[in-house]
């Protein structure tokens, strides 16, 4: 039995083990305009993002057509998103084949990018629990996340940040924990998806995972959301890893795959195809 199906296996055996019952429920905070779509945080903490740090780390918010990769992630958006409404789906995984390829980078730009539609809005959990930085992107500081909320039953209002973004909210992962399959695979796990799946009508949530090739972790998530989006890294990614990736998620709703770190003289940074 490979590492991966005994990873697969334990989780399943464990998931009586952690926290159980309904997560708690998430109000709205306003209802929206007419028009466009303007929330008022009082439940979540509202702290004001350094656009010279997201510009710096790559965070592509608000940035206009002279940044080629910012048109780019608009176009994964209008694509995943006409995807996903064509077939009712608003939770969206993001993993990537090897480590180092993109994956967490993709994950915050799609949700923003998404952020910026008039009457939708996004939600970013950071599932990645064996190394969770997300927070770094955002120039945060904050240490607890969905580990809190998982294993010490911290309120999720507690833990949800909006970085000064409007219709933006993000989940940190927290620490790192070695026993995240299983942590992934439980009960509580299962209902917080859930919960955050139907809560709104009008907003996306985009996980960010591990990379395939390297635990269980996306395999067990993967039965969770409804569309999983694949990053790969240009020159690196062999064609052959990629046969494997969508081998490993056979039955599961592949929404596309972006071709990560491609050179400028190719034309497009970042790409989607399915």
């Amino acid at each position: 039995m490979s590492k991966i199906e005994k990873a697969l296996t334990k989780a399943k055996q464990d998931r009586r083990s952690l926290p159980t019952g309904q997560p708690q429920p998430l109000k709205r905070e306003t209802e929206p305009k007419p028009l466009v779509k303007t929330i008022q945080y009082t439940q979540t903490q509202v702290i004001d993002y350094d656009p010279a740090v997201l510009t710096e780390r790559k965070v592509m918010f608000n940035q206009d057509g002279r940044f080629r990769a910012a048109v780019e992630y608009q176009l994964l958006k209008a694509q995943i998103l006409k995807k996903a409404r064509d077939k009712h789906w608003n939770t969206i995984m993001v993993t990537s084949v090897g480590k180092g390829e993109g994956k967490t980078l993709t994950a915050i730009n799609l949700a923003l990018a998404i952020s910026l539609e008039l009457q939708e809005t996004s939600l970013l959990v950071e599932a990645d629990l064996r190394e969770p930085d997300m927070r770094r992107y955002f120039g945060l500081n904050t240490k607890q996340g969905l580990t809190d909320y998982l294993l010490k039953g911290t309120p999720l209002p507690e833990l949800l940040i909006n970085p000064g973004i409007d219709r933006f909210v993000f989940l940190p992962g927290g620490r790192s924990i070695p026993n995240s399959a299983e942590i992934l695979g439980s009960p509580r796990m299962h209902d917080l998806v859930t919960e955050m799946k139907h809560c709104y009508p009008d907003r996306y949530v985009v996980f960010d995972l591990p990379p395939l090739f390297e635990c269980a972790d996306p395999l067990i998530f993967s039965e969770y959301v409804d569309g999983i989006l694949l990053v790969a890294e240009a020159y690196r990614t062999t064609v052959e890893q990629l046969h494997k990736a969508v081998e490993l998620l056979e039955g599961k709703n592949i929404l596309g795959a972006v071709l990560n770190k491609v050179k400028a003289e190719d034309k497009r940074y970042y790409r989607y195809y399915r």
